[in-house]
């Protein structure tokens, strides 16, 4: 199949491309490859180089899966409009819809003609807009860079909100800390340092209360008139009824 693109290598079954910090990997269907001209694959395997972007070669279903900040995202790539089975397509599109949570369609359409022989066909077959995301461009490399640019900008929101829920977990348990240690250094005679013990050695407040004398002794460094005064916190009226917190 010859579409006026330079010679070049064809990729091999174990393509791969390994990287310093790499963003991701893309997973090419086999098939697919083996239906492109050498010198577009030989582009693909360049961007991907580029964008740090590791590459398998794989009997997937869908032409490509793109797996980025913890994200998979799936593409199919129809490369010629023309004489598609369209009733064939819209069925595997309908397939890959329903396997996919983040799939798209992406079709170079460089004229007119197929363009609106798209649409017409959409229409035809009652494709709900955004179910899946139809991407036209105007030749294959404007594709490929679409999917590559939707892929990574797919992961980076997935890292942004993982980031932002670990972020949030930091400060839920750096709260949880302040808490403790309010609680624990308002037992008479505990400060930072025995508290940060207790943390430590012991674990939670109720852990704490639990503990005998002599199990505080054996666990920790506190002083037997410290490991004596926080026993009493939690069993004397005297002390757990009037808390010093603050």
């Amino acid at each position: 199949m010859n579409r006026g693109f330079r010679d070049s290598t064809p990729f091999s079954n174990s393509a791969s491309l390994s990287t310093s910090c790499s963003n991701g990997v893309c997973m090419m269907r086999s098939t697919w490859r083996d239906e492109q001209h050498p010198s577009f694959l030989n582009f693909i395997s360049c961007f991907l180089k580029e964008n740090s972007f590791r590459l398998n070669i794989v009997p997937i279903a869908p032409d490509f899966i793109f797996n980025c900040g913890g994200l998979s995202v799936a593409f199919m790539f129809l490369t010629n409009w023309d004489g598609v089975d369209t009733e064939s397509f819209y069925r595997k599109v309908q397939k890959l819809k329903e396997q996919f949570a983040n799939f798209y369609v992406v079709i170079t359409l460089p004229t007119k003609e197929q363009n609106d022989s798209l649409i017409h066909s959409y229409i035809k077959y009652g494709v709900r807009l955004g179910r899946p995301t139809f991407v036209p461009v105007r030749d294959l490399e404007m594709g490929f860079e679409k999917i590559v640019k939707i892929a990574h900008a797919r992961g980076a929101c997935k890292r942004q909100d993982a980031l932002a829920k670990i972020k949030a977990e930091k400060e839920k348990s750096v709260q949880a800390m302040e808490i403790y240690l309010q609680v624990v250094t308002s037992i008479p005679g505990v400060d930072s340092h025995g508290a940060n013990v207790l943390n430590q050695t012991i674990g939670s407040i109720e852990a704490i209360a639990k503990s005998s004398k002599e199990y505080l002794l054996e666990t920790t460094d506190l002083s037997p008139t410290t490991a004596e005064t926080i026993t009493r916190f939690f069993r004397d009226p005297k002390f757990y009824l009037a808390p010093k917190i603050g």
